[in-house]
């Protein structure tokens, strides 16, 4: 037996890159995305009752290089450091059997313009252009279980890490976001409290320079002791290689 499934909508995220992407979904507050609706599905009605919730799931494809890829048995969870190997239904990697996601995020209510119909949503943990296959209501009494166990799953994301800005890098963020409606400081902010390094990267420690893509910027750091110092927040110039990891 096997299914077809086709998306109702793409999500329109910061993240133009996969390396800086929060590895949990609501760890970045300032993440604010929308799922733009295909026209089949760009209906209102649809969406009526979604007020009365605060959240929603988003099941989703992981898409590019998950599909090529295929799956594996096993995997090894950022989380582990990149060292120890866990069982792919163990985890929540992206190469699986079916590369199927689920993502809870606040969702911020309907908005008609020119692109058409999308529900703006806050909080997200996806790539730019991922494939969305469904929406559903978050609903705290079921979805909330207390005393849950997390396996390996423990220990908190979020990094005690300070966050500097040189004055070249404030200048790149006031002249990309000058009304201030992309909360362009704050996610940066946010997302390199997260440590986006892989793992493995502890194996490197001269390796001191990162760069990383958010929207159409290229935003440049350096681990200077427990900060991370963005060093300059600047316009893509070649897409295809601005945010690889180590640039910079």
């Amino acid at each position: 037996m096997s299914f077809t499934f086709a998306p109702i909508g793409h999500i329109r995220s910061p993240y133009t890159d996969k390396f800086g992407i929060p590895r949990q979904p609501g760890l970045v507050t300032a993440a604010e995305a929308r799922v733009e609706l295909l026209p089949d599905f760009a209906r209102e009605e649809a969406f009526k009752g979604l007020e009365g919730f605060s959240h929603v799931w988003l099941l989703f494809v992981f898409h590019e290089d998950c599909l090529i890829a295929g799956w594996s048995p096993t995997v090894r969870p950022p989380r582990l450091g990149g060292r120890e190997s866990v069982g792919v239904f163990s985890s929540r990697a992206p190469y699986r059997p079916n590369p199927i996601g689920i993502s809870a995020v606040e969702q911020l209510g309907l908005v008609k313009d020119g692109r058409g119909l999308a529900l703006e949503v806050r909080g997200v943990d996806l790539l730019d252009g991922t494939p969305i296959l469904d929406i559903k209501p978050y609903v705290p009494y079921a979805d909330s279980i207390p005393g849950a166990r997390s396996g390996f799953a423990t220990a908190p994301e979020i990094v005690a890490a300070d966050v500097d800005f040189s004055a070249e890098a404030l200048q790149g963020i006031a002249e990309a976001d000058p009304t201030g409606a992309r909360r362009l400081r704050t996610l940066i902010e946010q997302v390199l409290a997260q440590d986006p390094r892989p793992g493995y990267m502890g194996r490197y420690p001269e390796r001191r320079e990162f760069g990383l893509r958010l929207y159409d910027l290229n935003v440049r750091w350096r681990i200077d002791g427990n900060t991370m110092c963005v060093v300059t927040v600047e316009p893509l110039v070649d897409t295809a290689a601005g945010g690889r990891i180590g640039e910079a």
